[in-house]
């Protein structure tokens, strides 16, 4: 067994590719070997999975997920009913490719009833594996901020209104009503839906090639952001990142600010969703 501390804050040194595990009942550490299985789940019996989860919710199932050790790395794979949920909000169903984990931690999450979910820690230790050191007298890192022009960020600011003010299932503003405000913000900008959907294009396109943590385009994608899950990746990362932050709507007129929720679609202002 494991210390209770969470592996959110490390783990102990130990050789590189070594698995620890751990749920509130339970934690493991187990060193890389090809083939070797590690399952998780309710268990049928007390024996029956290396690592017990969600034992008392009959919406795990007794065998919710495996991890496997091959190629070098470590697989997670579900094998419940139930889904499983990863960082940012990605979902593993039973049909899902397994995955392999990154060196680091990371939480999984299992579905169970009601709004139960129940959590699996995992941490791979990587080749570079420095330990749990306190470093509290180094320098903090910055977020990454992407560069913008001062067209780029009031565009911005103007179209994810609605994220800087940190609402629940933000939306981006619609182009019509996005070139409505910006023509009234700046009068000799020369502001027009295909003018919005150009420069969109075109930082999209841009902070796809330098990195961006998001999805910002699609395979033969020409460019054209037709596609509202890829802007709403576009705003979130940047409010992520802090490249736009609340302070940014001082660039906008307090009378001009979107007093309804958000829109659906960009184009139009209805219908479509986010993924």
């Amino acid at each position: 067994m494991t210390s209770p501390d969470s592996l959110a804050r490390g783990a102990a040194p130990a050789s590189p590719g070594t698995l620890h595990a751990r749920t509130v009942t339970g934690g493991l550490k187990v060193a890389p070997r090809t083939g070797l299985v590690i399952r998780f789940g309710r268990g049928e019996r007390p024996d029956d999975v290396d690592l017990p989860v969600g034992e008392d919710d009959l919406r795990v199932s007794r065998r919710h997920g495996e991890l496997t050790y091959r190629k070098r790395q470590w697989w997670l794979r579900n094998t419940g009913r139930q889904l499983v949920r990863l960082p940012h909000g990605r979902l593993m169903h039973s049909s899902t490719e397994p995955i392999p984990l990154a060196p680091g931690y990371t939480p999984v999450f299992v579905r169970g009833s009601g709004y139960r979910e129940h959590l699996v820690e995992l941490y791979v230790t990587g080749h570079d594996e420095r330990g749990a050191v306190p470093r509290r007298r180094a320098e903090t890192l910055p977020p990454k901020v992407w560069p913008l022009d001062d067209d780029e960020r009031l565009l911005l600011v103007v179209m994810g209104q609605h994220y800087l003010l940190y609402e629940d299932g933000p939306r981006p503003l619609a182009y019509r009503r996005t070139a409505e405000q910006l023509a009234c913000l700046r009068p000799d900008g020369n502001w027009s839906v295909r003018r919005i959907e150009y420069k969109l294009a075109a930082l999209r396109r841009r902070l796809h090639d330098g990195g961006f943590p998001y999805p910002l385009m699609h395979d033969g994608d020409d460019g054209t952001p037709w596609d509202n899950n890829l802007l709403h990746n576009l705003l979130r990362g940047l409010v992520e990142s802090t490249t736009l932050v609340p302070p940014d709507l001082d660039l906008m007129d307090p009378d001009l600010m979107d007093p309804g929720p958000a829109d659906l679609d960009p184009r139009t202002g209805s219908g479509g969703g986010i993924a």
